[in-house]
Parts: C-alpha cells; sequence; structure tokens
C-alpha cells in the first residue's frame, strides 16, 4: 500500500464527518508549527541550531476500530497536549468525542513550545479495510523542526467510540541521524462522555469505515451525556449498545508508531 504523506494545515477544521456518507478530510494550507512564545526561551538560538527532519509512520493495529487522520506534534519536553490521570483539555474533548481537530490545530498555532505538527490525510482502518472503504491502514509523515524539539505526541480518534482516543504523550525522538524508535500507542477514555456504543450517539463514519454502510449519528457532543472524569486506560467495548465487541472490539496495543531521524 502506498504511503500517505503529510498534508498541510490551517485553523479550519480538518475532519468532515457528516451525514452518513464515509468520512473524509478537509485539509488546506500550509504545515503549522508554533505561534507566539509563550515560554520565555530565546525563540532565534533555538531556530540556530539547525532543522531536523523526522519520518513519523503510524499504524492502525485494530481488528475493528477505525482511527481519525492521525494528529502528530514535534516540542519541548514541558508540553503536555493531553496527559492520562488528568481531566481531557478541550482540543483533546473535541477529538475524542467528536473527530473534531480544529482546536487541537490551534492549540499547536498558539503554543511556541510546539515546533512542527501535522495531519494525515485520511481516516486509518484496519489492515484488512472491512467496510471496503480504499482508505489505507498506516500513513508516513514527513516533519522538520530545530533541535528544541526533542518529543513527540501522537493523537487520534477511536471513531467507534463514544469519548475514545489512540496516542503517545510525550515521548522521546531519535537523536542520531538514521536511528530510529518504535512505540505502541494504547486506547485511552477520556472521561468526557457516557460510553453508550449507540451509533446515534457516534460519530457518522463509526459503521460506514467498517461496515460499509450506516445511517445516523452526530457531530456534536451531547450534554446529557457528559462526565465529569479524567483520562484513563479504554475499557473496551462491553457490547451494551449497537457495538459488538466482536466487531468493534481491540486488544492493546491499537496503534504502531515508528520514528526515524532523517536528517
Amino acid at each position: 500500500m502506498t504511503d500517505h504523506d503529510l498534508m498541510p494545515t490551517t485553523r479550519r477544521g480538518l475532519l468532515a464527518l457528516g451525514g452518513a456518507a464515509l468520512g473524509t478530510t478537509a485539509l488546506a494550507g500550509p504545515s503549522f508549527a508554533g505561534g507566539d512564545d509563550n515560554d520565555g526561551d530565546d525563540d532565534d538560538d533555538d531556530r540556530g541550531r539547525g532543522a531536523r527532519s523526522y519520518r513519523v509512520t503510524v499504524a492502525n493495529l485494530t481488528p475493528g476500530q477505525p482511527f481519525t487522520p492521525p494528529a502528530v506534534a514535534l516540542h519541548r519536553p514541558a508540553v503536555e497536549v493531553f496527559s492520562v490521570g488528568d481531566p481531557a483539555n478541550e482540543p483533546t474533548r473535541q477529538v475524542a468525542e467528536n473527530g473534531n481537530l480544529g482546536p487541537l490545530v490551534e492549540l499547536i498555532e498558539a503554543t511556541d513550545a510546539i515546533r512542527a505538527a501535522g495531519v494525515g490525510d485520511a481516516p486509518l482502518v484496519p489492515a484488512s479495510d472491512p467496510g471496503d472503504t480504499g482508505n489505507p491502514y498506516y500513513a508516513s509523515l514527513e516533519l522538520s523542526a530545530d533541535a528544541s524539539a526533542t518529543h513527540l505526541t501522537f493523537l487520534s480518534m477511536l471513531v467507534a467510540t463514544n469519548d475514545g482516543i489512540v496516542g503517545l504523550d510525550t515521548v522521546p525522538l531519535p537523536e542520531r541521524v538514521n536511528a530510529s524508535m518504535t512505540y505502541y500507542a494504547n486506547g485511552y477514555d477520556v472521561g468526557t462522555e457516557e460510553n453508550t456504543e449507540r451509533f446515534e450517539d457516534l460519530v457518522p463514519p463509526a459503521q460506514t469505515l467498517i461496515l460499509g454502510e450506516g445511517e445516523g449519528g452526530t457531530t456534536e457532543s451531547d450534554p446529557d451525556l457528559a462526565e465529569d472524569g479524567v483520562i484513563r486506560p479504554h475499557p473496551g467495548i462491553t457490547g451494551d449498545g449497537d457495538l459488538d465487541p466482536a466487531v468493534y472490539g481491540w486488544r492493546e496495543p491499537a496503534g504502531y508508531l515508528q520514528v526515524e531521524r532523517l536528517d
């Protein structure tokens, strides 16, 4: 299967999940990086340390959970886009509940300590592509950042969940040219919405990306389902609603990442 390279992004909403149609990605504009300097470091000094290029390959390891297009950020070690055991911030909540990457893009553009970032150009489906979507099960993104970016964060929605994500929080980048590092990413429940497992409460592509057809769903958060929890390991699919664990369930790890330093 051909690699799906990095697509440029802007502050606009990145994932169109409307109606009963298959989820697609709407991307335009330049690659994004940090904006205002929020941490007091000397930006010019860091940029003078030279750009480093990386290839980040993200793969879906589940048999029945689609991912939204993977979002990857290269950043300084103090950055925490999400943290297990803490309440989810609004960008993480929007990704987890609605597949909405717009607030995450805004966070990245406003945070100078995030030195480079990008989003894949398609949802990642299981390798068997059970919905016959033609979408890939992996994507390769190439990013460049100055030497102050020493860590990586990865985030995607587990599409057929109420508020599930698959991700990595602040893991090291390889230091040497031609070195690579392998990571496995688990699924997390961000604790902001009850797990009804009903299609009417999930984003529309929850059915189409796996079954190839389906109706209903929503791209808006339902206040009646709101929870006041913290990010925790995902309990998996229980079968209490419309989701069959044999179809939509998974074993950890849910995702695979290989990070290579190119130069």
